[in-house]
């Protein structure tokens, strides 16, 4: 037995979708607007996992330009067929309207870190969608969208059988289920005679669950459970809460686990707030006397230590065909990495940032950010720029998004005492350091530091739970800028409008009117402690 700890993916790490091949697990998760796509991690045992690659060229021309945050690709689904690898997932441009705008693509390939297939487009219901493999049939899951007013926008599941070949409907779309409750995220599977048809219910906040329905055959009539498979909704003393989007894998020896997404709220005035994103998790799962899957602990709680019948993991014995020094864990927004702004050869063990559109863009943002996967953490970095105007920065970032993010950065301001007169042609004029905070309610300039910036200058930021403090070395000296920052305000959980993704730490610069301003940073490390 192999004792794991939840959330075995952590920070930032949603929707997973869980295969068995041979002795590895894999699990993929969403990326929504941030490169690289479909991001895949692998195990052994369930309990140690790696990072193993990505699906690279998901997205057709690799760029999400124009796509608002929290859009992009959604609940990837992947799958094996005894020869190769399929993922399906939807590419989401609308976010928060009727329509979501959503293209649903299917791709394969052999290996998860080696060339997957240009993916080709299929039938698009909804989102959430999931491939099945039954008995050399290939039958595409989906949620269905009713954009018209007053419509319902979960309308039910429904099934399509797909040529395998050709990708084209093989046959017409079944309604298989539809639900008073919201459901989306479906997967089958199938066992003992049964189709189970795994729900994630609620929508993805904490009212989140997985739900199971099963049929006989695979187009139904499918009946429900009557009770969930797994929720923390009526306990928000549970550790692991939103639990939710679950996965049935059977193991070698014929035991049973469920992948599933859940978040680790940190408490606030305002509530309790899940600054890590949604996260990655799994649970031992048996079956009840009338065949339907129950948490093998009891109830349906997510546990944090689960035993699992794996052996310990093996030294790895791959090694994904990514090393680059802008690979994984950076991440950047709407596409990779690119020389043109993200330079790494001018100067050998630096990361020379091109400015281009400022931190509000969903066009070109430089910006190269890794999750944060614990509530304790600390990021730091030196940077050596030369900011001759207001409108050139670069700096440290704690991201969420562009209406949600805490920036550090080297700029231009006017004589101390002087108003913002943006007359910077004149000369005169002074660097900075200063601390900015965005949410919906806008921009708000929190510090202002004079600095001299003919060496580069350390800075620095602490994350302790709900808290962030702003720091950078004064002759060697932590030097607080500012006040005590509310990190809490980087998560689902702050604000009106739908997010899905997960807080992270970075570097940025931008310089919109002339794209021409450049920084150099080196030395970055972000530190996160587990608890205990």
């Amino acid at each position: 037995m192999t004792l794991l700890h939840n959330p075995v993916v952590r920070g930032f790490a949603p929707d997973p979708s869980l295969v068995r091949v041979g002795d590895w697990y894999y699990v993929a998760n969403s990326s929504f607007e941030w490169f690289p796509t479909i991001p895949i991690h692998r195990s052994r045992d369930l309990a140690d996992w790696q990072y193993a690659g990505h699906v690279r060229g998901a997205v057709p021309g690799d760029s999400l330009a124009g796509v608002p945050d929290s859009g992009g690709i959604w609940a990837p689904s992947l799958s094996w067929d005894g020869e190769r690898f399929w993922v399906t997932y939807a590419i989401v441009r609308s976010v928060g309207t009727p329509y979501f705008d959503a293209d649903t693509y299917v791709t394969t390939a052999a290996s998860v870190d080696g060339k997957w297939a240009a993916p080709r487009r299929v039938a698009s219901h909804g989102f959430d969608p999931a491939l099945f493999h039954d008995e050399g049939r290939l039958w595409l899951l989906n949620l269905q969208n009713d954009h018209r007013p007053g419509g319902r926008r979960f309308a039910g599941i429904v099934a399509t059988e797909l040529d395998r070949s050709t990708l084209a409907p093989a046959g017409p779309t079944h309604l298989l289920l539809q639900h008073e409750r919201l459901v989306e995220g479906p997967k089958l599977v199938r066992r003992g005679g049964w189709y189970y048809l795994l729900l994630a219910e609620g929508g993805t906040g904490f009212e989140h669950g997985v739900l199971v329905a099963r049929s006989r055959t695979v187009t139904g009539p499918y009946e429900l459970d009557d009770r969930p498979l797994l929720t923390s909704r009526d306990d928000p003393s549970v550790p692991l809460q939103k639990a939710g989007h679950g996965e049935l894998v059977e193991l070698p020896g014929g035991e049973w686990v469920l992948s599933h997404l859940a978040a680790r709220p940190v408490p606030t005035p305002a509530g309790p707030r899940c600054t890590l994103g949604r996260e990655t998790a799994i649970q031992a799962v048996t079956w009840d006397a009338d065949g339907w899957p129950r948490l093998r602990h009891g109830g349906w709680h997510p546990a944090v230590e689960v035993d699992v019948p794996t052996r310990p993991a093996a030294p790895p014995d791959q090694v994904p065909d990514e090393s680059g020094p802008l690979d994984w864990p950076w991440s950047s927004p709407r596409g990779y990495p690119d020389p043109s702004w993200a330079d790494t050869t001018t100067r050998p063990g630096w990361i020379r940032l091109r400015g281009r559109h400022g931190p509000e863009s969903r066009w070109a943002h430089s910006l190269l950010a890794r999750r944060i996967t614990e509530h304790r953490a600390e990021a730091e970095v030196a940077v050596g720029a030369r900011p001759s105007t207001f409108t050139q920065a670069a700096g440290l970032v704690l991201w969420y998004g562009a209406e949600a993010y805490l920036s550090l950065h080297l700029t231009w301001a006017e004589p101390e005492g002087e108003g913002q007169r943006g007359q910077q042609w004149r000369g005169g004029g002074r660097t900075v350091l200063s601390l900015v905070e965005r949410d919906e309610d806008g921009t708000r300039q929190v510090a202002v530091v004079a600095v001299d910036v003919r060496a580069p200058v350390t800075l620095g930021v602490t994350v302790e739970g709900a808290d962030a403090r702003f720091w950078w070395l004064r002759a060697g000296v932590r030097t607080p800028v500012g006040p005590v920052l509310d990190f809490s305000r980087l998560s689902d959980d702050y604000g009106s409008r739908l997010r899905f993704t997960g807080a992270m730490a970075g570097i940025h610069a931008w310089d919109p009117v002339d794209a021409g301003f450049t920084a150099d940073f080196t030395g970055f490390r972000l530190d996160c402690t587990p608890p205990g």
